[in-house]
């Protein structure tokens, strides 16, 4: 292998080995923004109970007209980011951010990972999405916004579905990739990482 070619390849190895590890992505914005912390909460029983470890229930009896009925529910994550400046200034002459560095984050991704490298969506993990979300992270304050974490569908679907009558938990880690915009529109793009034990919690 030439070395030009060896280079590359060691470039993406790295590129690759770092995107899951709550690394921030941020372009070339003047702002960066930083996850001050990304929590979860169980869409089902103990929903609104938030926490920086999710147990996802993928199956839970609701009591209908005296009958118990299996139900899904999707479980909430929530962000809490700030914005900082890439950089700050010297000892004593501090830069202060304006309004245009503020950041809109206007979408997500969620990716699950395993610690035991089998990361094949619908077998080992559940599928990775994308979806929408909007809140603007100011440059004196935070922005904080819930989001689905764990999507309702993905607990019909393989792995999750059969964890319902097998009795296993799943233990995985998600990524949560935010992404957004300044007022200048530069890319911004950061990400964190939240540990969730699926299992059929109710039995």
């Amino acid at each position: 292998m030439s070395r030009k070619a060896f280079t590359f390849a060691l470039l993406t190895a790295l590129s690759i080995g770092t995107a899951g590890c709550g690394v921030a992505e941020q372009g070339r914005a003047p702002g960066l923004v930083r996850i001050d912390s990304l929590e979860a909460a169980s869409g089902g029983t103990t929903a609104g109970t938030f926490g920086g470890y999710l147990s996802s229930d993928v199956q839970n009896m609701i009591t209908v007209n005296n009958v118990q009925t299996p139900t899904r529910f999707a479980d909430v994550g929530r962000v809490t980011l700030s914005l900082h400046l890439r950089d700050p200034g010297s000892p004593g002459v501090a830069n202060t951010p304006s309004e245009l560095n503020a950041v809109t984050i206007t979408h997500y991704r969620v990716v699950y990972r395993r610690t035991d490298g089998r990361n094949q969506q619908g077998v080992d993990v559940p599928y990775a999405f994308d979806s929408g979300m909007t809140v603007t992270v100011s440059p004196t304050g935070q922005g904080q916004q819930t989001f689905d974490i764990v999507r309702v569908t993905a607990k019909g679907e393989a792995p999750l579905q059969a964890l319902v009558v097998n009795g296993q938990a799943l233990d995985t880690i998600a990524d949560v990739t935010f992404f957004g915009k300044d007022m200048h529109n530069n890319d911004v793009a950061v990400t964190g990482s939240i540990g969730i034990t699926f299992a059929n919690y109710g039995g």
